[in-house]
């Protein structure tokens, strides 16, 4: 009751702290007393609360002449920031905005600590001078005196207004040992993610390049807009300039990459390459994104650790999706960097447009699609003179047309009938072809009744299982060899397509003849939180039409056999799996993916299996093993591995490495990937990465787990 009392006295009676505002200090003390009718002394637990400010000490004196509060320690002044000061003395003004504090030290977001022999705040409280100071985030356990990394200073200012900290006589220490001197050094405190200066430095070394040092300069160039320069230099005399630039928009955002380089790996001495990307919403549901990228030779990216890519592409893309219509239009630009590819004869520009519209019609849903596509080669000649199938100079416009309808029947026993048809009309423009040149036109179409029974079975235990088997009739149009197929030479067999009436992805091929597909599905749903979907199918011809590759599974009159099968828990596991198998049980295609997932560990890998087919470009079987993994071995440290291993050299073609430390202060990240020879202009490569980042500066990563002291 005595302190209530006290509480309620004061901030009746006292004007001092509120003399120069209308916000009334509140001051709970154990003892008051007033000596001279213009000094006021507190004492025992004392508290102070003013405009958002919370001070706790020992003692407290105020001198209303001269507007002073004498305080002694332990204090502790939290502003209305956050920032906590804590000192043994101080000589305050009555806001306690300014003053002095001795054997002080200041806390930043309650991460950065700043200890100094005195602070000296001023400018309202903006302007925070420190003398003699050590600063750090990191933990010290009792019994130590020194942090893991620390910045010693002669004096350290930080600007709030500014959200800038500025050091003199900057020495960095890792362990109390000295490791870098810096007279001047700026860095953003906590409360700001964005800021003018240096970002933080990465040391690299590949077996290419040699070790060398990116040191990353950030640029502020508005509220929305920024610039990235980043000096990369190496031991092997390797000077490189990246740079990047960032501009958000109202409906959207542009990036452009670039970098120039001087090297020793090529004889043209200046490399480089630039890259710009965007996307930006125009209203109306539409939505345009772009990217565009040019390098000056086929070893730049791969060199640089850029990227791996070997045929570069660059796109405008326009779209529109709605409920009951998609629209999109694109032009795209090709540049291949794979060694033993020309530029000339491959496709270097290609456009589409696409139009969709859905709409009910006699009892069913029925769609009229409009789409155009056109491909431009360098190349005039009219013959096939690299022996890739195609003339070196075929240049191909296309206009088509297209029609579907279909319409399901229910049954009392739960049969479910469904009629479909499909109709197209393709009109072609072929110039610079000795084989396929001149305009075909061609009309296609197919129809097909499908029927499936799907019969649903619950169990007492809560699960539920569906059977479900499909009988398919179709027929087609007869194919027209007048049409050369650039567009549909990669084709799948899966169950996304296993009742489909055309298994062509493109438009230039068109599935023909008369043909059943046949297929079951089950499905168990679980109350345990797992699912177990099972799907086997084939398709049986009447007539082989002889359009697909025996690696496609699909061709013969009766083609290979689909299984596949999939599994997901709710312990965070997900399997797929993927089979195409000849009568035999030969394995034509095969794939398997799986997938676990908890907070302290991800796996995830898959195994492929692919036939050679000349026709997909794929001279030899592929069978390749890829795998990734990431777990926390301790709180502190994590680690991530990934690699690919191709079974048929029996040789590993990617593998990588990281580890990672990070604790209340510091966030240290190791790197090591290798990357094997290749058919592309890849060359053998080995990647090292080390990055040392000091938490509790602005823009920086969140901090992990604190350090844990033990006695």
């Amino acid at each position: 009751m005595r302190r209530l009392s006290c509480a309620l006295l004061i901030g009746l009676t006292l004007l001092g702290f509120a003399a120069r505002a209308q916000d009334r200090a509140t001051l709970v003390a154990d003892a008051v007393t007033v000596q001279s009718g213009t000094t006021l002394a507190a004492t025992g637990h004392v508290e102070v609360f003013f405009k958002g400010q919370r001070l706790t000490a020992s003692a407290i004196t105020y001198d209303q002449t001269n507007d002073r509060l004498i305080i002694s320690g332990p204090i502790r002044i939290e502003d209305a920031s956050g920032n906590l000061f804590l000192a043994e003395q101080a000589d305050l003004s009555a806001d306690m905005t300014e003053g002095l504090l001795t054997s002080a030290r200041l806390v930043l977001n309650r991460q950065l600590q700043l200890a100094a022999a005195q602070i000296q705040r001023s400018d309202g409280g903006n302007i925070t001078a420190l003398r003699a100071v050590v600063a750090s985030s990191c933990t010290i356990c009792k019994g130590s005196t020194t942090p893991l990394w620390e910045i010693r200073a002669s004096e350290v200012v930080h600007d709030a207004a500014a959200h800038q900290i500025y050091f003199s006589d900057a020495q960095l220490r890792f362990y109390g040992l000295p490791v870098l001197y810096v007279p001047m050094l700026r860095v953003p405190d906590p409360d700001l993610t964005r800021a003018t200066g240096f970002l933080l430095p990465k040391l690299r070394s590949t077996t290419a390049l040699g070790a060398g040092i990116q040191l990353p300069y950030f640029v502020v160039l508005g509220q929305s807009r920024d610039l990235t320069f980043t000096p990369y230099l190496t031991v092997l005399g390797n000077q490189t300039l990246a740079l990047r630039y960032r501009q958000a928009f109202a409906t959207g955002a542009i990036e452009i990459d670039g970098a120039v380089s001087h090297d020793t790996l090529n004889k043209a001495g200046q490399r480089g390459y630039v890259s710009a990307s965007g996307n930006f919403d125009l209203g109306r549901d539409y939505a345009l994104s772009f990217y565009g990228i040019s390098v000056s030779d086929e070893a730049y990216l791969s060199d640089y650790g850029i990227s791996s890519t070997d045929r570069l592409e660059s796109q405008i893309y326009l779209e529109r999706v709605r409920r009951d219509l998609n629209f999109s239009a694109q032009v795209v630009g090709f540049q291949s960097v794979r060694e033993g590819d020309s530029n000339t004869t491959l496709p270097t520009t290609v456009t589409n447009l696409n139009y969709e519209k859905r709409f009910p019609l006699y009892g069913g849903s029925a769609g009229f699609t409009f789409d155009t596509h056109s491909v431009y080669r360098n190349s005039t000649s009219p013959v096939d003179g690299n022996g890739d199938g195609a003339a070196d100079g075929r240049d191909l416009g296309r206009v088509s047309a297209g029609f579907d309808w279909n319409r399901n029947w229910t049954a009392p026993n739960g049969m479910v009938l469904r009629a479909m048809g499909t109709t197209k009309v393709d009109s072609y423009t072929i110039v610079e072809d000795a084989v396929y040149g001149g305009r075909p036109k061609r009309l296609s179409g197919a129809a097909g009744v499908e029927l499936r029974w799907p019969m649903v079975k619950a169990g007492p235990d809560g699960s539920a299982q569906v059977l479900e088997p499909v009988l398919q009739i179709v027929t087609a149009s007869l194919p027209d060899p007048s049409v050369p197929n650039s567009d549909s030479t990669l084709v799948e067999f899966d169950e996304g397509n296993l009742y489909a009436l055309d298994r062509y992805p493109g438009a230039d091929a068109v599935e023909a003849g008369t043909w059943l597909n046949l297929g079951m599905s089950w499905l168990r749903d679980a109350p345990q939180g797992w699912t177990l979907g099972v799907t086997a199918g084939r398709i049986v011809r009447l007539v082989d039409q002889g359009q697909f590759s025996a690696a496609s599974g699909l061709d013969g009159e009766k083609s290979d056999w689909l299984l596949a099968w999939s599994l997901d828990n709710a312990d965070g596991v997900a399997l797929t799996n993927r089979l195409v198998v000849d009568d035999s049980l030969s394995l034509t295609k095969g794939e398997l993916r799986f997938d676990y997932a908890k907070p302290a560990f991800t796996l995830s890998g898959g195994y492929e299996y692919l036939l050679a087919d000349a026709s997909e470009n794929r001279a030899e079987t592929a069978s390749e093993i890829k795998l990734e993994a990431r777990t926390d071995l301790t709180g502190n440290w994590s680690a991530d591995l990934s690699g690919r291993y191709d079974l048929r050299a029996a040789r590993l073609a990617q593998s990588g490495l990281g580890l990672d430390f990070r604790n209340e202060c510091i966030d240290l990240t190791l790197s090591l990937s290798r990357s094997y020879a290749s058919s592309s202009s890849l060359k053998p490569s080995t990647d090292f990465g080390l990055s040392v980042e000091l938490l509790g500066f602005g823009g920086g990563s969140a901090a992990g787990p604190s350090r844990v002291c033990r006695r």
